[in-house]
This record gives C-alpha cells, structure tokens and sequence, in this order.
C-alpha cells in the first residue's frame, strides 16, 4: 500500500514537470506577445495605448470572438470602457464605442484614418469602386454617382421598384407553405438592383442565374486572400468574372440603343453624370460599378428588410398604428371580388413578374392571376386590398412609419461597425490611437449604450416622433448609415425600398409566424435570423363598402 501512494506520488511529481514548464512557456509568449504590441505605441505621444488584451499569439483573440459572438465585445467593453485593444484575425485592433468618439473617426475620414476593406473584398470588388477609391478619385467618383441617388432619381425609381414589391409579395402569398424571409429579401433586393438600377429586362432564367453567381462572390467576399484552386478568393474571382462577362453585353447594348422610354435608370443617371464632369467611364469602370450597385442595394437592405418583418410580426400594435396611418393617407384601397390564384391552385407564372412589366402593365397581370369570386360585388363581403403608386411625397407624409423604420435600423442596424486604418497617431478617450493600427467604430454598440435613448433595449418607434425625437441631441448617436464622407450614397433609396416593403406588406398581407418562437439574430457578418424568420403571407380581404380607389400616382 506504502509503494503504491509512493508510485502516485511520483506519477503526479513527474506529471507536473512535464505540465509546468509547458505552462511557463505558454504565459512567457503570452507576455512577450502582449510586449510586442506594447512597443509599437506611438512614442512620440504620451498618451497610453488603451486598456484590454491582445490575447494568445499569432491567434490573438480570435477564438474567443468567434466562440462569443457580440457578448466578446460587450464583455470586454464593460470590463476596459468605450475604447479597448484586442488581436482579431491576424491584425491589433482597436474597437471604439459612443457618440463623441464615431465622430472623430467618420469626420477624420482622409486626414485621421481612411477605409479599410480586406484584401479579398478590394481584390473581388475592383479598384474602380466607390468602396475602393480615396482621396480625389473617392470625392470625384462620389460626385458621379451622386445624381443615381438624387430625388428626380429615386422619384423615377419608384414606381417600378413598387412593382417589383407587390410581384414579389404575390409569390409569398402563393406559397403553399412558410416563407424563409432572409431567402426571399435576398432575392427581392437582388431584383430590385438588377430591374430598377441596372435597368435590365431578363428572363427569369436568367436573374436566377445571376443571383445565384453573386450569391457565390457574396459568400467568399471575406475570405482568406490566398489564390488557389480551392480557395474562397478564387470563387469569387470566378464568380466576378462570370458577373462581368454578362455585364458587358448588356452594357454594350445599352450604350449602343437610344434612349427609347421616357424611364431612366441608374446607369443612365450616372452615364449621364460623368459626362456633365467630363469624365469618360472606362468598360471596367461600368462592370465593376455595375456588380458594386448590386452588393450595395443587396444583402444590407435584405438584412433591415427581415429586421422589418420581425418587429412587426413581434409588435402587432405598432402594425396596426402604422397600418391605420395607411389608411388615413388613402393608402389601402379596394379590388372587388378579385380573389388570389391560390384559391384555384392557379400559380402565378413568372411571365407575370411585374419586375419585368411596365408600370402600366400591373393591372392587365393581375387581372390574369386573379378571379371574380361569385357574389363578391353583391354581397360585399370579400375583396383584396390594393396599395396606389405611391411618390417620395406620400412616402414622406408617413411620420409613423419613418420612426418605424428609423427605429428598426436603431435596434438591429444590418452592419455591427466599420473598420479604418490609422493614418496618424490621435487621442480618444484620453488614449493613444497608434498610426498603422486598425480601428472599428461599433455602430450596434453605440445604439444600445447612447444616453440620448430612453430604455435602449426596447423597440420603440415613438422615440424618434416629433415630440421626443432623442436622436436630435447628437446626429452620431444615430448612424446606421456611417457618417462623414463615407456615409452610405444609397441610404435614401434603402429607406424608400423599406417604406415601400412597410406600405405593401401592412396595406395588403397578413403575416403569421411559421414557427413556436422568434429565431435568434446572427449579427456576423451583417444582421440575419439563425435558421432564418419563418413566416406564412395570405392577402387581407377589405369591405367593398369602403369607395375603390383608382390606382394612380398620388
């Protein structure tokens, strides 16, 4: 008995020295890990560099932030304040949080920091973006697509992006089963960008094609920036390549045809542009602006569009506040006795895709996919409502509804932040922001600790009314958009599509959660349902007492 405690205690003595210098190594690198990147503080500044860990080497905190998700940065900022230090994906960085502090980095833009994309998004992307470019060419390219965004611009817009709405809702409704809603915004804003901004006319066949190869350069935009056979990188080349090669044709014959309709559409605008500054817009300039439109009207408005979706489904009195605002406004009208195809199990062929139709073409569509039901008219008691083509006018009469939409994108902003480079060594928070380090101004961050919102955790439309207003005391308390030179060109067209979204679904849909319970939010890369939003679409039915109302511009 004597031996063996004397054999385990020699076990467990040999086992310890074995286990302690391997521990000793491992707090040795961890400390010389964390002196490496202490040394590269500026040392002309006095200031200290921020407080937190650069974790473990090579790796930094990586694992940790994949693991954690956004409780890694809630963590971290309740434990060292508004401004850390971390090590994430190979690079120091620096995470920032709070009003004052955005400002400084989106108003330093070109002179404290400039914009930082990885490599393998500028690689897939192209130099000739807008994303890509700083500087002079930044602000002159900024000028071109400016007038794409201007309001005669989105005010063309408008009509064929409602139409494109209601042909999409239609085939949610037509579902037999629930709907992914992630899924079908994806595919909503990727018709949106091809039919409205890109103007272009295609063969269903062909948009499921396309969206299909984009899905592909989306999916390996942030990848590894190795070139191999197999790699994320070289899908997305590929991908690219197959984008542009179908760009140039359609490219080609838009610059060949006259302008025969009295509609344009954002290549016209910016076509248009360039040549009032003089500038002649290479054909690798155009495909790559071409595929940039895309991935700037896509996954973003998909994501808040989703967001949307959910609050509502979530907050059914808000719908109904904003639905009776509809109404007051004249925006839920009558179609008498037309019933859905779905009654007859008729399906809506994708010929009747009114993306692909005239604004004056709606109504002969749905007269084909929709029926008299017997004794409708008569007995008043069934017809399916309709929404007016709508103008930037009426969309921006709708006060409840823009706080709506304003406090979605407060409470689920689609993108968390945005990354910089350091160009110079400045102070924030009473630290130093080193040149060369990375930075990311958390945006989800900032709306859930601003002091400027009373109760940040809860969804209320009402905080952004007339009579409380709280993002007036500070405009960077409030940035969805970012800010600065850098703000999104494209925000009042992702407000208009959200609007439109709001008008339709509201005015004309019933939602029902397919499943027992909400989905948690994913919100790396951009903000998405895990398992995505599951929901059943059926049209509402309205009294045919109420007068009908004329499908026209108002």
């Amino acid at each position: 008995m004597f031996g063996h405690d004397i054999c385990l205690v020699s076990a467990l003595l040999a086992a310890a020295g074995a286990v302690l210098p391997a521990l000793l190594l491992l707090v040795v690198s961890r400390l010389l890990w964390e002196i490496r990147w202490s040394i590269t503080r500026d040392r002309t500044c006095k200031l200290p560099l921020p407080q937190g860990s650069m974790g473990w080497p090579l790796v930094g905190e990586t694992f940790h932030w994949l693991i954690q998700g956004s409780s890694f940065h809630i963590s971290r900022r309740e434990k060292h304040g508004n401004v850390f230090k971390t090590h994430l994906l190979g690079k120091p960085l620096i995470r920032v949080t709070g009003a004052e502090n955005i400002r400084k980095i989106l108003l330093g833009e070109h002179t404290l920091v400039c914009t930082q994309w990885p490599q393998s998004t500028r690689i897939i992307l192209g130099p000739n973006t807008l994303v890509n470019s700083v500087g002079d060419l930044h602000k002159r390219k900024r000028k071109i697509l400016a007038k794409v965004f201007s309001r005669g611009a989105l005010e063309a817009y408008l009509s064929h992006l409602q139409d494109v709405v209601k042909s999409e809702i239609a085939k949610w409704c037509t579902e037999t089963g629930s709907v992914d809603v992630y899924t079908a915004a994806k595919s909503l804003t990727f018709r949106i960008a091809v039919r409205v901004l890109l103007g272009l006319r295609l063969e269903e066949q062909q948009i499921t094609s396309l969206s299909k190869t984009f899905e592909q350069l989306m999916n390996n935009l942030f990848s590894l920036p190795i070139d191999t056979p197999i790699s994320g990188l070289r899908k997305g080349i590929r991908a690219r390549e197959i984008l542009h090669s179908a760009m140039e044709k359609i490219i080609e014959e838009k610059l060949k045809k006259q302008q025969t309709s009295d509609y344009c559409d954002a290549f016209d605008y910016m076509l248009s542009s360039a040549k009032e500054d003089d500038y002649e817009l290479t054909m690798q300039e155009l495909k790559e602006t071409a595929v940039e439109l895309i991935f700037a009207a896509h996954s973003t408005t998909a994501s808040a569009s989703t967001s949307l979706i959910l609050q509502l489904l979530r907050h059914p009195d808000v719908s109904e506040r904003a639905r009776a605002e509809l109404e007051s406004e004249g925006l839920i009208g009558d179609v008498h006795g037309y019933c859905r195809s779905r009654c007859h199990g008729n399906v809506i062929s994708e010929e009747s895709n009114a993306a692909e139709k005239s604004t004056s073409e709606w109504r002969s569509v749905m007269n084909k996919t929709t029926c008299f039901e017997a004794g409708d008219k008569e007995e008043g008691h069934r017809s399916w409502t309709h929404v007016p083509y709508l103008s930037l006018e009426k969309l921006n009469q709708l006060s409840y509804l823009d706080c709506v939409v304003r406090e979605v994108l407060r409470f689920l902003p689609p993108v968390s932040g945005g990354y910089r480079t350091v160009l110079q060594t400045f102070e924030l928070n009473g630290y130093q922001i080193p040149k060369g380090w990375s930075i990311m101004y958390s945006i989800r961050d900032t709306h859930e600790t601003a002091e400027t919102y009373q109760n940040p955790e809860l969804f209320d439309p009402d905080r952004f009314c007339t009579d409380r207003n709280e993002s007036k005391t500070d405009r960077f308390s409030y940035v969805p958009f970012g800010g600065g030179v850098r703000r999104c060109i494209g925000r009042e067209l992702a407000l208009i599509v959200l609007k439109t979204l709001a008008v339709e679904l509201l005015a004309t849909v019933d939602c029902t959660l397919a499943t027992e319970t909400y989905p948690r939010m994913q919100t790396v890369p951009i903000v998405h349902p895990v398992n995505g939003l599951h929901v059943f679409f059926n049209y509402r039915t309205h009294g045919v007492e109420r007068n009908r109302r004329e499908s026209t511009h108002i």
